[in-house]
């Protein structure tokens, strides 16, 4: 009998962690739209929001071969995560906290045309929690070197030894992972609510130079809002919160996170060149 190889040794291994870990993955289809999944709890499916269409009906392709209706639980456009429900008997996954080395090799086993696939890569970046484009707080920045199709977007990324640290997604130029501390932060409140909280202030806010450094002007003032109610007016322009000097209107709008809501601020303005200082409890921000 010939002895095994590490090649082959490496390649067995492989194929006993795809074998494993893909029951639990499913194929999304929504319209015109075709992405993966996996059981985050029983009924519960975690996919990529981005691959989500924003109508029409979702259905879980399943892996012996049929598919059942699903409903959107919720949505998170700024961390990519979406939550479906579904009536199906397929086991949850087990989502690891680790954050793997740079350099470490990575399995992304997703669905492509309702099958399952599986692609091997590497893991090309690995560092600190950063903010996506719309404004969303990922964990940790985890960048794959695999090619991924866009049905194979919402797929869980796996490590050498097969535990799952996260979904797989479709970045610029590259695929990023959304790791497991995201997704157990952002999915519980989207099966409560169905939604993530943000702050709001009800401001339409212009940035502005002074001469002493940057501002933003108020635009327009909702006034059914927190900062109506606290007595800012349009025109007004703030320059610090909380005694920070503001850097932005981004900046200010980070600030404004789900732990901002209900939170009193001192909002610091200049109205006709007069100082003036409100107290303004953060507000939830209203659905669109």
């Amino acid at each position: 009998m010939t002895a095994p190889t590490p090649l082959s040794s490496l390649s067995s291994a492989l194929a006993d962690v795809v074998a494993r870990t893909a029951p639990s993955v499913v194929s999304v289809h929504s319209h015109r739209s075709r992405a993966a999944g996996f059981v985050w709890k029983p009924g519960l499916i975690v996919t990529a929001d981005e691959a989500l269409a924003d109508e029409g009906e979702v259905e879980i392709g399943l892996p012996d071969g049929s598919r059942v209706a699903a409903t959107i639980a919720g949505r998170d456009h700024t961390t990519d995560i979406a939550l479906l429900r579904a009536e199906i008997g397929v086991a949850p996954v087990k989502l690891a906290a680790t954050v793997p080395p740079l350099g470490s090799l990575s399995v992304v086993v997703a669905t492509n045309r309702d099958t399952p696939s599986a692609a091997l890569g590497m893991v090309s970046a690995s560092g600190r929690s950063w903010r996506s484009l719309r404004g969303g707080d990922i964990d940790a920045r985890i960048e794959l070197d695999v090619r991924l199709r866009p049905g194979q977007e919402g797929g869980l990324a796996l490590d050498a030894t097969g535990e799952a640290f996260g979904m797989a997604v479709l970045g610029p130029r590259r695929v990023l992972v959304i790791p497991t501390a995201t997704i157990e932060r952002i999915a519980p409140q989207l099966e409560a609510r169905g939604r993530i909280a943000r702050g709001y202030l009800g401001l339409g806010l212009q940035p502005v130079r002074l001469d002493d450094g940057i501002g933003a002007m108020v635009m327009s003032v909702d006034k059914a809002g927190p900062s109506a109610a606290a007595g800012i007016r349009q025109g007004d322009v703030i320059v610090a919160v909380n005694d920070q000097k503001l850097s932005g209107v981004r900046a200010l709008s980070r600030t404004l996170g789900p732990a901002s809501v209900g939170a009193v601020v001192d909002v610091a303005v200049r109205r006709g060149g007069e100082p003036i200082n409100f107290k303004v409890t953060v507000g939830e921000r209203p659905e669109a």
